[in-house]
């Protein structure tokens, strides 16, 4: 059977599927023990920033929210569906639409930290007490001369 992936958008000050993927996060949060953002702020980071969207028979299956330099504020892609290139896809439509990509991640996050070293994202610094909850983290940016080439050979374009 074939799949369909298809790529939508929620722009700046539209939320279309802000509810999914406030559960799409939760649920990562639940099982994983990351992602804790409060309601209120993802909602509204969310609303702001631009949501990059893989979404299968209408259910969303990845989303990275962007803010317009460029920063990730949310990266997200349903446990059943990991493994077939959609974090890949969702950061290389971000470096293709912005002349920097940044983000943070918990520095005890090691499968986050893997991903992004994989991509090309290098450590700019260590930040203590970065999260609400007093957790550290690293402040990542995406590096390197030929981003686009390979990002398009991560995602086959």
């Amino acid at each position: 059977m074939s799949v369909n992936v298809e790529k939508r958008t929620d722009p700046p000050g539209e939320s279309d599927y802000a509810t999914a993927a406030w559960e799409l996060k939760e649920r990562i949060r639940s099982g994983e023990g990351v992602l804790r953002q409060r309601r209120g702020f993802f909602v509204d980071a969310y609303r702001r920033s631009t949501a990059h969207l893989l979404v299968e028979n209408d259910r969303l299956v990845a989303f990275a929210s962007v803010r317009r330099d460029g920063y990730i504020l949310f990266l997200a892609v349903h446990p059943d569906h990991r493994g077939r290139g959609h974090a890949e896809r969702l950061v290389a439509d971000i470096a293709e639409n912005h002349r920097s990509v940044t983000c943070h991640a918990r520095t005890t996050n090691r499968q986050a930290l893997g991903f992004y070293e994989h991509l090309g994202f290098e450590v700019i610094r260590r930040i203590d007490d970065y999260y609400e909850d007093g957790g550290d983290a690293y402040y990542l940016k995406l590096g390197g001369e030929s981003l686009r080439e390979r990002l398009s050979g991560f995602v086959g374009g």
